[in-house]
């Protein structure tokens, strides 16, 4: 019996599934404030939702690149070797959906206000 400290291969994996999940709700929550916005923002909607759609899609092919990399050191040295590149890319989109959301909720204001 070995004595290693991970779970070979699956803990990376469901690792991996958790990121690729996150990605998409970033990716969809993205695109349904696109759908709902788009009539208010116009093109300007179209650009938020598509720079955070883009993020998210980073972010999911980083989480598979990432995972690779940790499968393969852990089987090599029973190491991890992981960055934070799905994670910055992830909170990039988040960003960006968090901020056009505001300006959204801003701009509605204005526009009730009479402004």
């Amino acid at each position: 019996m070995s004595e290693t400290v991970f779970d070979p291969g699956l803990q990376p994996e469901r690792t991996l599934l958790a990121w690729r999940r996150t990605c998409l709700a970033f990716g969809v929550a993205n695109v349904v404030a696109l759908r709902f916005t788009v009539e208010a923002a116009g093109v300007a909607a179209a650009f938020v939702a598509l720079a955070g759609t883009g993020l998210a899609a980073i972010a999911y092919v980083a989480a598979a690149v990432g995972y690779r990399r940790a499968h393969a050191s852990l089987h090599r040295d029973e190491t991890l070797d992981r960055d934070a590149r799905p994670m910055a890319a992830a909170t990039a989109a988040a960003l960006v959906f968090g901020l056009a959301t505001a300006g959204y909720v801003a701009f509605g204001a204005m526009r009730a206000l009479g402004g």
